[in-house]
């Protein structure tokens, strides 16, 4: 049995991941959690998080080494997924520099703590994002790995320093470390802030009287390639247990494209309001985006046989349902 530790595992896609591996091996989990992390994401693993039978909690954070070396001492991981980041591009804009301290400055803590460690041997997959490719001319479509980067956010940008870091760990020091430009991935308990889950959520809100039938939105003719956070976590997983190489990095992502405006129109054609209505606001625009997210998977596919298996439509419908639970539970919602 391997020790495995998930940095991020209170977000989607730790959860998800912790989700995929109590089901499909018989690894320890130790997720890595800030004392004030909402725990919404993992309440359904309570049980076994308090049994600490198959999966435990360690805390700490990225912006403190002290806390990632005990973290890393405990757990003992012979691998380790860092997927905790500042992760909102549209929170960048605002606090750039919390954006650049955590995701670089973080990521250096977590690596210096493993490299410090008896376990700088564990095999390490860092998630930088596509968001590193920004502004790409059509003629380089779809973006292989060697596409160079053209970053449109302090996020975006936080995440070539990961990018750049975790490879220069893998050169300098011999680290088994892994890097990844994942392209959208959405589902269940996808934060509010990224536009198909922020649109969901409205139409939850619409359907449950707490929202006039009107759906607020920023850019719309950004094109997207979509992929399931659930095929998502399986390619980390088969990232890093299928001859995994140091100072390697991939493109992940899924096979549907489209436009904003088109996944939305999927998601009003699934609400039982009629005409509800589109509009612009302002506030959701950003200053310049990343508008061609189109990914040649190819290298990742051949090194490993991934292929995303959930169709759009599902990963809509389930990320439509999960609103729709939630707005039925009573809670209160920001209307963002």
């Amino acid at each position: 049995m391997f020790n495995v530790l998930i940095t991020g595992i209170t977000g989607m896609v730790g959860s998800h991941l912790a989700d995929y591996l109590l089901e499909n091996t018989d690894w320890k989990i130790y997720g890595l959690a800030r004392w004030n992390d909402s725990l919404e994401n993992i309440e359904h693993l309570s049980a076994e998080i308090n049994s600490k039978e198959r999966i435990e909690l360690v805390y700490g954070d990225l912006n403190d080494l002290a806390s990632l070396l005990a973290a890393v001492d405990k757990s003992k991981p012979g691998y380790v997924f860092h997927l905790a980041a500042q992760s909102y591009p549209q929170t960048s804009f605002d606090s750039p520099i919390e954006t650049l301290q955590t995701n670089i400055l973080g990521t250096t803590n977590l690596l210096e703590a493993l490299r410090r460690s008896k376990y700088k041997e564990a095999v390490i997959h860092v998630c930088a994002s596509s968001e590193v490719f920004g502004r790409v001319p059509k003629e380089k479509l779809p973006i292989n790995e060697e596409c160079s980067f053209h970053p449109a956010s302090p996020y975006a940008i936080s995440k070539v320093g990961t990018d750049l870091v975790g490879r220069y760990y893998a050169e300098a020091y011999g680290m088994k470390i892994m890097t990844t430009r994942m392209f959208t991935h959405t589902g269940p308990r996808r934060g509010d802030v990224f536009s198909e889950s922020t649109f969901a959520k409205q139409i939850a809100m619409i359907e449950g009287g707490l929202q006039e039938p009107k759906i607020y939105v920023g850019n719309l003719e950004s094109l997207r390639t979509y992929a399931d956070v659930r095929d998502a976590v399986k390619a980390y997983y088969m990232l890093v247990t299928m001859n995994p190489i140091g100072g390697e990095y991939y493109n992940i992502g899924g096979t549907y494209t489209c436009k904003i405006a088109d996944m939305l129109n999927y998601l009003i054609s699934k609400s039982t309001v009629p005409n509800i209505e589109i509009v612009t606001d302002p506030e959701r625009l950003r200053p310049i985006d990343a508008d061609l997210q189109v990914p040649d998977i190819t290298k990742f596919k051949a090194h490993t046989g991934w292929a995303p298996e959930i169709p759009f439509e599902k990963t809509m419908d389930d990320l439509l349902e999960y609103w729709r639970a939630k707005v039925k539970s009573g809670r209160k919602f920001l209307k963002r």
